[in-house]
């Protein structure tokens, strides 16, 4: 079984804070805590998770490599190793009872590696458009010398000489009688005598490699990317997990995506806006022109059709809104003070240049009135 999210076990976003992160383990551990649920293998394996999630997550450097790398980052013995590498901050009295092995015994020490996660930040011209990107990770990979066993090439692993290959071992303490993890072959049944010189026994080796990732048209920010057999090596021989690689769409200068759409502030000047006329529009394909109507007001909404975002499943594509914001000028010279003090005095005449002006000063003064009576 591939290993979850660790903020997602804990179930707290990617943003929580350290009493977040102990309050949430709290909680989960103590639901899940096998005094509470004796023989529960499902709460067994959620109370190691916990464990686990928290141990990383807890740490700022691991939490930093995990958010960046996933599983990858933090985890250097290869996938499935359960909760056994991380002890109950409760301080369990039976020590790590649950110390990682799953059910069937020395059957189940070949597992299938865990799945990775790895960001992918792209700019938002990449994501809308598509790209191919190279990305490259830290991951444990099977050893090639032994093939993953873990033994010298030549020899194979043998049964386990403390629980004879069962992978648990029977502890009295006082009137209970326990089941733990076997202390000397950690749950896989099997000790390797003569260990590969490579890997020391691990069955796997660290690597650095580079892969190759297609981003189809449209992602956007949480989409994932899922490469089958990128993960990490299973353990003695077992299959490598999956990446997912996950979209984090940057923040763009000019623009904001809204699902299929986006979005646009253009400044033009009051003169623009009373009299009308035309602008060169920004658009993710180059630019394109955009009549404005004569007595446009701020906040008037443009739509562009079809400058938006191709949807990655396919369908119509999104527009682009264009939303004016009429800019006040500055900086203005003594003439053009004078031309407009001219053109105020004019307009007061006349009173039927701002009609919203009027009418709210109209409403402004009902109001008052209706105050005073």
């Amino acid at each position: 079984m591939s290993k979850r999210d660790y903020y997602e076990v804990l179930g707290v976003a990617r943003d929580a804070s350290e009493a977040d992160l102990k309050k949430a383990y709290r909680r989960v551990a103590m639901k899940h805590h096998p005094d509470r649920n004796p023989d529960d293998k499902d709460s067994e394996e959620k109370f190691k998770e916990a464990n686990e999630a928290f141990e990383v997550l807890s740490d700022a450097q691991k939490r930093a490599r995990y958010d960046q790398y996933g599983h990858a980052g933090v985890n250097q013995q290869g996938g499935g190793g359960g909760a056994q590498d991380f002890g109950d901050i409760f301080g369990d009295i039976f020590g790590d009872i649950f110390g990682g092995q799953r059910g069937g015994g020395g059957r189940s020490h070949v597992r299938k590696g865990a799945d990775l996660r790895y960001t992918l930040e792209l700019d938002l011209e990449e994501a809308v458009r598509g790209t191919n990107a190279k990305i490259r990770i830290p991951t444990a990979v099977a050893c090639k010398t032994c093939n993953g066993s873990g033994a010298r090439k030549g020899s194979s692993p043998v049964d386990c000489g403390t629980c004879n290959g069962i992978g648990q071992v029977r502890m009295q303490q006082g009137f209970f009688s326990v089941q733990q993890t076997c202390p000397r072959c950690q749950g896989s049944g099997k000790q390797i005598k003569d260990p590969c010189g490579t890997c020391h026994g691990r069955g796997s080796v660290e690597e650095q490699k580079t892969l190759s990732v297609k981003v189809p048209p449209g992602v956007d920010t949480g989409d994932r990317i899922r490469l089958t057999g990128e993960g990490q090596a299973g353990t003695h021989g077992g299959p490598s997990g999956d990446l997912y690689v996950q979209v984090s769409v940057r923040e763009h200068k000019l623009f904001q995506r809204d699902g299929i759409d986006l979005h646009c502030e253009i400044p033009i000047s009051f003169v623009d806006a009373a009299l009308g006329g035309e602008l060169e529009v920004p658009t993710l394909d180059g630019r394109v022109k955009l009549k404005i109507p004569p007595e446009t007001q701020t906040g008037k909404l443009f739509r562009l059709r079809n400058k938006g975002v191709v949807p990655v499943r396919g369908g119509v594509t999104g527009d682009l809104l264009c939303r004016v914001v009429v800019e006040t000028p500055v900086n203005l010279t003594k003439r053009q003070k004078e031309i407009l003090a001219e053109f105020h005095d004019i307009a007061e005449t006349e009173g039927k240049q701002s009609p919203k002006k009027t009418s709210w000063f109209d409403g402004v003064k009902k109001f008052v009135d209706e105050l005073r009576a």
